[in-house]
């Protein structure tokens, strides 16, 4: 999940990012170990070295935290909540102890549960494993958006979309076990085909929810990607793979604009 575009006298690399990763999937492939060192800069949808935690949590509880009598029940509406009660007995996820969230919160919550529980941790997947090196060899690390734009779009979310979101995210949970591995596979050697099909399926499954999360944040990033090609230091922009894959990511957009740009191999 890794390409490289062409400016006039930089390079501008781009890798598909999975967010959490096992012990096991380290060591990365080494063509991304190359590209990092080739790198000036690196830049990632959130400038992880600049992150105030305390402001983090302050802004999930002003966005995502219902207050007062709202339950999250009450948004779901007696449908959509009993599938998401169904699926959550299903998956063993403790439905109760998410009634004071919004349901676009739940479900981010919801997948990073399902995700522990099988192994993955923020700790090990790629933004903060480059974070870390970043710092330690003294290269500048960029944003390309905050964590108030970040979760303003997701609670910008119609009611009805955010949801179905958090009903997908449970019963996706049914399949996470079997396909994680195929997953994590795909994205070593770059299977484009099957990462369209497994990551944005979820999101096709709602356009609104599609649209907000990639569409409009590719977008918005496109015009910062491409300045940075006519920059004379060579970048590498590590953002979440659904975003590079598809008619509305960002390698499209770049070819759009008629960007030089190409798939790297594992050994290149």
């Amino acid at each position: 999940m890794l390409w490289v575009a062409q400016g006039n006298q930089n390079s501008v690399y781009l890798l598909g990012s999975i967010h959490l990763l096992r012990p096991q999937d380290h060591p990365l492939p080494p063509v991304i170990e190359l590209v990092y060192d080739d790198a000036d800069v690196l830049v990632m949808e959130l400038d992880m070295d600049d992150i105030d935690l305390v402001d983090v949590m302050r802004t999930f509880r002003e966005l995502g935290v219902l207050q007062g009598d709202v339950k999250l029940k009450n948004l779901l509406g007696d449908e959509l909540f009993a599938q998401a009660s169904a699926a959550a007995e299903a998956t063993d996820i403790p439905l109760d102890l998410l009634e004071q969230s919004e349901p676009w919160l739940a479900a981010i919550t919801v997948q990073e549960l399902l995700a522990m529980r099988v192994g993955f941790s923020g700790e090990l997947g790629i933004e903060q494993y480059l974070t870390n090196k970043a710092l330690a060899d003294g290269k500048p690390i960029r944003g390309l958006e905050t964590v108030s734009e970040q979760l303003g779009f997701l609670d910008g979310l119609p009611m009805q979309a955010q949801s179905q979101w958090l009903v997908h995210s449970l019963v996706d949970g049914l399949r996470i076990e079997m396909i994680v591995d195929q997953l994590v596979e795909a994205w070593r050697v770059g299977d484009i085909d099957y990462l369209e099909r497994e990551l944005l399926h979820e999101a096709r499954m709602s356009p609104q929810l599609h649209d907000a999360i990639l569409v409009q944040r590719n977008l918005n990033w496109i015009d910062r990607i491409v300045d940075y090609l006519d920059d004379d230091e060579d970048y590498l922009i590590v953002v979440g793979a659904a975003h590079l894959v598809g008619d509305d990511g960002v390698i499209e957009l770049l070819l759009e604009r008629d960007v030089d740009v190409s798939q790297l191999g594992l050994s290149e």
